[in-house]
């Protein structure tokens, strides 16, 4: 059903208002006049059906999180116990009255991510955006000439070697054995895990020749696992069509981890996440970064409010970054809603043939003579602190969402996250400058 609309009961007659306990000037609480949460109900009130199940979570609330928890970098556990410690947050999420307990269980911030989706989350930028040309911290002639690039957004696993995903293969095997009752002859647990630490000993030393007898010994464990697995599951006959089923996508998995070579496409890299990619940036510091590509798209010009990002998505299969422009400003004019007149991009997109009616200038092209096109071009390299805010201060350098859509979703919200990180400084320093011109004290803000 649609969420409830929050209403007064007699016990709240007796609690004290958050507008009563909070600075209203606070530019947390700014941001929160702002924003246009009816907006967000309108769009996402499809998601529920009118009649069937129990009334959802209010959409203020669902959504105020997820802003609060990518603008500070929190995990989902961490945002909410925040949430009950702060009345800034709670009046940022819709709340009237100070809760002394969380009014809902941490899972519904999942459940609520896979129900909207990462094509329906991107309002949650755009709403960013339009808050910020209506403070003034962004003009819509600045969304016209935007700067393009693409980073690796990380995945929470495990640096992947031979023995640790042989090893974790073999878990899998054994949990799902236990899970469904299947006897093993042997699991190779026990002898899994001291070839992994022999191979950590030896594979960098002089003992390389030794390491790699251990690697082709946890391989035949593995498989001799998974053929015991398979002629379990066969005697059960049609009994065992639900386990098999089970077991397919796991018995998949390892088969694969067996048997992948060094130069295999299209390898494993993490049991728990199968779609994690091998992406090599060209950095000196990390050869290869193991997640998703993602594009990115910020203004060029530096608002007055600072760079504010445009669009974000997630490029699975690790396009070419030409082959990315198109759908990236497609992405921006979505949106803002504002026509993209010039796209800046470095030389890795040479050979794009974007066929749009932006024009696209790569760095260090010679022969252009307007002196404008030259300056806007010299600032595209300003994106890069910007890449680097979202991994730093967001959630784009470790990202634990689950599968595909949780690449998605991640990095919209991410992008999400950044421009409200601006808006709050942005309020922050119109009140500063309020208090300056008018020689008030500076009333302190609640963190």
């Amino acid at each position: 059903m649609p969420p409830k609309k929050p209403g007064l009961s007699e016990f709240e007659l007796f609690r004290m208002l958050l507008t009563n306990m909070i600075n209203m000037s606070h530019p947390l609480v700014k941001v929160a006049n702002e924003i246009d949460w009816t907006r967000f109900d309108a769009a996402w009130g499809k998601f529920y059906h009118e009649k069937k199940g129990r009334p959802g979570l209010p959409t203020r609330l669902m959504a105020g999180l997820h802003l609060l928890k990518h603008m500070h970098g929190l995990s989902d556990e961490e945002v909410c116990a925040r949430w009950v410690e702060n009345p800034y947050w709670q009046y940022f999420c819709g709340e009237e009255y100070f809760r002394l307990s969380l009014v809902f269980d941490r899972s519904s911030m999942t459940r609520w991510r896979g129900r909207i989706g990462p094509d329906e989350l991107e309002l949650m930028l755009a709403e960013t955006l339009r808050v910020a040309m209506a403070s003034g911290a962004l003009s819509p002639q600045a969304c016209e000439r935007i700067t393009v690039d693409t980073t690796v957004q990380t995945k929470a696993v495990a640096h992947p070697t031979d023995a640790h995903l042989l090893l974790r293969a073999m878990e899998h095997v054994c949990r799902l054995a236990r899970k469904h009752g299947l006897k093993l002859r042997q699991s190779f647990l026990r002898l899994g895990r001291e070839a992994r630490r022999e191979v950590a000993r030896l594979i960098h030393g002089k003992g390389h020749k030794q390491a790699l007898r251990h690697l082709r010994k946890m391989r035949t464990w593995l498989g001799r696992l998974t053929r015991d697995v398979g002629r379990k599951i066969e005697a059960l006959g049609e009994d065992g069509a639900d386990i098999a089923q089970a077991f397919a996508e796991t018995l998949e998995l390892a088969e694969k981890v067996r048997t992948q070579q060094a130069k295999d496409k299209n390898k494993v890299y993490a049991l728990h996440a199968p779609e994690v990619e091998c992406i090599a940036k060209g950095k000196a510091r990390t050869r290869y970064e193991f997640g998703v590509k993602t594009s990115i798209a910020v203004t060029n010009a530096r608002a007055r409010g600072g760079q504010f990002i445009l669009g974000m998505h997630a490029l699975p299969g690790n396009p070419f970054d030409g082959h990315t422009l198109t759908g990236q400003i497609a992405q921006v004019e979505r949106i803002t809603g504002i026509k993209v007149t010039r796209a800046y991009v470095d030389r890795g997109y040479k050979g794009h043939g974007h066929k749009g009616e932006a024009e696209v200038y790569i760095s260090h092209t010679r022969g252009i003579t307007s002196p404008t096109i030259r300056r806007e071009l010299g600032r595209r390299n300003a994106i890069e602190p910007i890449i680097g805010h979202t991994k730093a201060d967001g959630l784009l350098e470790r990202n634990h969402l689950k599968g595909a859509a949780g690449d998605a979703i991640n990095a919209i919200l991410v992008a999400a996250g950044h421009n409200l990180r601006l808006l709050i400084a942005w309020f922050a320093a119109l009140l500063r400058a309020i208090c300056s011109l008018w020689l008030l004290p500076e009333p302190a803000l609640a963190r």
